[in-house]
């Protein structure tokens, strides 16, 4: 164990053992002087901290102290009732600090105790109650501010992990200091409460002479017990006075970057105006009125010559700072230019045009920064993949309703927006036909009319969709990222649900990476899958599938067709239905024309097929597919294991959205029905 841990643990076994153990006078002497050393340690600690969360322990702090203090309380009326002596320091109180006079003493008493509870302590407990509560608040807020900053860029993902890091050691600590409080105030009660029973408890064992002691007169039992009583009680609301003020200091800290000395020197003694006016008015006082003059006038023009040099001061600040300024100004015309910062590119950025600001602006209610925040969070779950930061940003160039989506600095979709309407689209069964703006839905092309928000609950009950501008961004921005997700995977991602596994299965990860595949290859692998839409959020079973066949073979394009039948019960119930499934087939002879043009090369294999074969191909595809299309099915091509990824590539210039799956990634469970068969003939 560290000697810390050992010190603390038997710094509490003492307190335990002063409170059960009849201690000498000398021992509870150094008890008392360790208790108002520590006391003002505390405060001078509390004084000087930047903020509260540097001592995120004082509520821990607050509540040992509270125990020390009352344990020495308990040792020190042991002895004073049962010896009538308590040691030098309590003794010392009683007859220096309260002067001997039971009546001084028992005054001095009374102000400290009522100053510590009813000014300090109560403000304390109210102050950290209304602080906790304010800051439980503020949590949702204060969270939702973070992720605005995290993706409009102002912040990494670590800096916005520290954040929100604060925010909870912040919600935790005001709670905690709000029930600490409460021992605040009730070491207050108990000390007069103790003080109280142990004169009462004094007087009567010297007049009664009760425990083999002499029996003394009133005034004689009132001399021997009250005046210990009084040092006692001296001695222990000392220290609890310095307590209680460091706990309202704490509670009312704001953070700030100055510490308090020199936050107070800058906050009260900067302004001159205030200094020459109090100089004034206490020259005025000791003038006019009978009050000292040797005090008052020396102050007040102690005052006035401070406000002279303050005002001195901040004219030469202020001419420094025009010259700082005009020297930077110059520095930065002579300077070459810095483009380092413009060289970087956004792999997701969404420009719009200055009339969607207020979509983006919380202060005017918009929630499509909230909505972006969502997205990343959607797409992490069904595919597993870490998606980038989304930027946003208004663009001049771009009319006021207009936005675009740029995946790695190149403009891939866009559309327009008239702000205040909604788009109302035609699933194919209204009942009546609406009037409105006609326009085009952005991302699926679909017929649609703006409508406003009056007619909104009119066009919903013809059967219409009807969707708001933020929801039409949202969605076009998702399919858009879900289809472009393969190619912002990065090495870095990848690395990092590396990480994530290796917490967990640390032999798979050793034994794959990089003695048999680098993080490269891994990467293109899982690139492979999102481009056609499998989900990688099973990544230990692609890392096993790697594992298995990577000492066999490191080409990609294997490796990911391993993967896809190692996931084929994911991808069997993301594209096939309970029931019977239609599909459409490849003859037999194209299959085996597609694998005799197959070229493989050191840089990977490619299918070389004749054009006049390829045309052929996508005139029988194109004929089958309506088949299913017609009948609103989504189209689904089944070929053999060693086919899939070559004819998948040769055709998805023609139908990038036809789902092709090979015998070997259909769940043995499901029923396949073909409808059709493509053909070279």
């Amino acid at each position: 164990m560290k000697h810390k841990e050992v010190a603390l643990g038997v710094f509490i076994i003492v307190i335990v053992a002063v409170i059960i153990i009849p201690i000498p006078t000398f021992s509870l002497d150094f008890l008392i002087m360790l208790n108002i050393g520590l006391s003002i340690l505390v405060i001078l600690d509390a004084l000087y901290s930047r903020e509260a969360l540097s001592m995120s322990l004082f509520p821990t702090v607050l509540l040992i102290m509270t125990l020390f203090r009352m344990a020495l309380n308990i040792s020190a009326i042991r002895l004073i009732l049962g010896k009538g002596y308590a040691g030098a320091v309590i003794n010392a109180f009683g007859s220096f600090v309260a002067g001997g006079n039971i009546i001084v003493g028992s005054v001095i008493f009374a102000v400290i105790i009522l100053v510590n509870f009813l000014v300090i302590t109560k403000g304390s407990e109210r102050v950290a109650e209304v602080t906790a509560r304010f800051t439980l608040d503020a949590m949702p807020g204060k969270q939702m501010a973070i992720d605005a900053d995290l993706n409009a860029g102002v912040i990494n993902d670590d800096e916005a992990k520290a954040r929100r890091k604060k925010i909870q050691d912040e919600a935790n600590f005001y709670g905690a200091m709000d029930g600490a409080s409460k021992f605040v105030k009730g070491d207050a009660i108990s000390g007069l409460l103790i003080a109280i029973i142990n004169i009462i408890g004094g007087l009567t064992l010297g007049v009664t002479g009760i425990g083999g002691g002499p029996k003394l007169s009133l005034a004689e039992a009132a001399e021997k017990y009250s005046i210990m009583t009084i040092g006692d009680g001296l001695v222990h609301q000392l220290p609890a006075l310095l307590i209680s003020v460091a706990t309202g200091i704490i509670v009312t800290k704001t953070t700030g970057d100055e510490d308090i000395s020199s936050s107070i020197a800058s906050q009260i003694l900067n302004k001159p105006i205030a200094l020459y006016i109090t100089g004034f008015v206490m020259i005025a006082l000791g003038a006019l009125m009978p009050f000292p003059r040797a005090l008052f006038l020396p102050f007040g023009a102690a005052l006035i010559y401070a406000a002279n040099r303050r005002a001195r001061l901040d004219k030469v600040e202020k001419i420094r700072s025009e010259i700082t300024a005009e020297e930077g100004e110059d520095a930065v015309m002579r300077r070459p230019e810095n483009v380092a910062s413009l060289l970087g590119v956004d792999p997701i950025l969404l420009l719009f045009g200055y009339g969607l600001i207020p979509l983006v602006d919380s202060g005017q209610g918009g929630d499509l920064l909230d909505r972006v925040v969502m997205i990343r969070r959607q797409i992490a779950v069904e595919l597993g993949a870490i998606v980038p930061v989304i930027r946003l940003r208004d663009d001049i160039n771009l009319s006021p309703g207009q936005y675009k989506i740029l995946i790695k600095g190149v403009p891939v979709a866009g559309g327009e927006i008239m702000f205040g309407h909604y788009m109302a689209m035609n699933p194919g069964y209204v009942e009546r036909e609406i009037e409105g703006i006609e326009t085009t839905e952005p991302y699926m092309g679909l017929p649609a009319v703006w409508i406003t928000e009056n007619q909104r609950e009119r066009a919903e009950s013809y059967g219409y969709t009807v969707v708001d501008p933020p929801s039409i961004i949202a969605t076009h921005m998702t399919e858009i990222i879900r289809s472009s997700l393969h190619e912002l995977l990065t090495r870095q991602d990848t690395q990092t649900l590396i990480d994530n596994v290796k917490e967990r299965n640390p032999v798979l990860v050793e034994e794959l990476i990089p003695k048999l595949l680098t993080v490269g290859e891994v990467q293109k692998t899982l690139s492979n899958l999102l481009k056609e839409g499998v989900s990688i959020r099973d990544f230990v079973t692609i890392l096993e599938t790697l594992a298995d066949y990577a000492p066999s073979t490191r080409d990609i394009d294997a490796l990911t067709e391993y993967a896809r039948q190692a996931l084929r019960g994911a991808i069997s119930n993301n594209y096939l239905e309970e029931g019977v499934n239609n599909v459409i087939t490849l003859d037999p002879k194209l299959e085996r024309e597609i694998m005799e043009n197959v070229r493989r090369t050191e840089q990977g294999s490619y299918l070389a097929l004749d054009p006049e074969k390829t045309k052929r191909i996508f005139e029988s595809l194109n004929s089958e597919t309506a088949k299913l299309s017609s009948a609103g099915l989504q189209p689904i091509a089944l070929t053999s294991p060693m086919v899939r990824l070559y004819f998948k590539r040769l055709v998805e210039q023609i139908a990038p959205s036809l789902v092709v799956l090979s015998y070997n990634e259909i769940d043995p469970k499901a029923e396949i029905q073909s409808i059709g068969m493509v053909s070279i003939a």
